[in-house]
């Protein structure tokens, strides 16, 4: 794919609000809203991955302590958390770290469109957070057995690993083996519909976000200039 056409996974726009119940955008207008009343240190941003946290244990125990936002979507793509960030998400806020997770639902993409969906939001958020901390999550194995969105989301995985630059501001955090048994199957109870996780599955996930998320809080700008020993 030349410079010059970018991927249709880069390109940002709202959700068409088919069902008529303006659902979608009356999320995003609150996430706007809280830009303006809280001071994150942490901002997660997603699709379902990210918003179903919030009802588990682990936001309550591990993230909402680091004074986190959770701006999760359930159905987003990337185009819609690009549209969503350019459009008010990052107003007024200046988080050290941003979580980001989505991908999954970009299923009229290809891998590599995918790719450089993930990767336009992340220079976005580079851009507009220039001091901040960028971890994308890895999207996850789906489906009960091995099949070609389960290969799909590896491959758009092993293409983030590659293009990102190390060391740098953004870092892949890729759990998602912590999932699947030795026979290469999802078990129903780290995803109830093997899919979405539940709350073990996130607690088997999110456990090296949080340790990631713990060192990255505690560094201290001379730390984070200090020449290797």
């Amino acid at each position: 794919m030349s410079s010059e056409e970018p991927s249709p996974a880069a390109l940002p726009e709202p959700v068409d609000d088919v069902h008529g119940d303006g659902r979608w955008m009356s999320q995003h207008t609150r996430f706007v809203q809280e830009c303006k009343d809280a001071e994150p240190d942490v901002l997660f941003v997603g699709d379902s991955m990210i918003q179903l946290m919030r009802q588990h244990d682990i936001w309550r125990d591990l993230f909402s302590p680091l004074h986190a936002l959770n701006f999760g979507i359930g159905g987003d793509t990337t185009c819609n958390v690009l549209w969503r960030l350019q459009n008010g998400e990052l107003d007024n806020i200046k988080p050290k770290v941003v979580v980001l997770w989505v991908g999954t639902n970009n299923h009229q993409h290809s891998a590599e469109q995918v790719a450089e969906g993930v990767l336009a939001v992340a220079r976005l958020l580079t851009s507009r957070l220039p001091r901040a901390k960028v971890i994308i999550m890895g999207l996850l194995p789906r489906g009960e057995r091995p099949n070609p969105l389960r290969e799909k989301n590896a491959a758009v995985n092993a293409l983030l690993r590659a293009r990102l630059p190390r060391p740098g501001p953004v870092l892949l955090l890729d759990a998602g083996a912590a999932l699947l048994a030795p026979d290469g199957s999802l078990s129903q109870r780290d995803t109830f519909d093997y899919l979405h996780l539940t709350a073990a599955g996130y607690a088997a996930v999110t456990k090296p976000l949080s340790d990631l998320l713990l060192q990255i809080l505690e560094e201290t700008p001379e730390e984070k200039r200090a020449p290797p020993v």
